[in-house]
C-alpha cells in the first residue's frame, strides 16, 4: 500500500461517525437513507462522510435500478490491517523481552532476600 493510500485510509477512519457507517456496511450494504437514519445529521452530511470513505477507498457505490447502494470494500481495511500488523508484532516482541526481564529481577530478588 502506498503512503497517499494509507494517509487516505486513517484518515477516513479517524471519524466516528465514518467508522460508524463502515461498521453498518460491514453488515451489508446500504442506500445514504438507510446510512443517515442513526444519525442527527442530514443526508448531505451523511453524503459528504461517504465521499470521503470513497475516496480513501473502503466504500464504493454501486448500482441497483434508481439506488445507488453504497457497499463496503475490506481489502483497503486489509492493507491497513497488515500495515499495523508489522507493529503490533514488534511491540508484542518488546513486551515479551520487558516480561522476560522482570521475571528475572523477581527471581533475583527472591535469591537475595535475608
Amino acid at each position: 500500500m502506498n503512503t497517499a493510500s494509507l494517509d487516505a485510509t486513517f484518515a477516513a477512519l479517524a471519524d466516528p461517525t465514518r467508522r460508524a457507517i463502515l461498521a453498518r456496511l460491514a453488515s451489508g450494504q446500504a442506500s445514504v437513507t438507510e446510512l443517515a437514519e442513526p444519525f442527527a445529521m442530514s443526508q448531505p452530511a451523511i453524503s459528504k462522510h461517504l465521499k470521503v470513505l470513497e475516496r480513501a477507498g473502503l466504500v464504493s457505490r454501486g448500482r441497483d435500478a434508481q439506488r445507488r447502494p453504497r457497499r463496503l470494500e475490506a481489502k483497503r481495511l486489509g492493507e491497513a490491517t497488515r500495515w499495523l500488523e508489522r507493529y503490533r508484532r514488534l511491540w508484542e516482541g518488546n513486551y515479551r523481552r520487558l516480561d522476560a526481564l522482570l521475571e528475572q529481577l523477581k527471581t533475583k530478588e527472591t535469591k537475595w532476600k535475608p
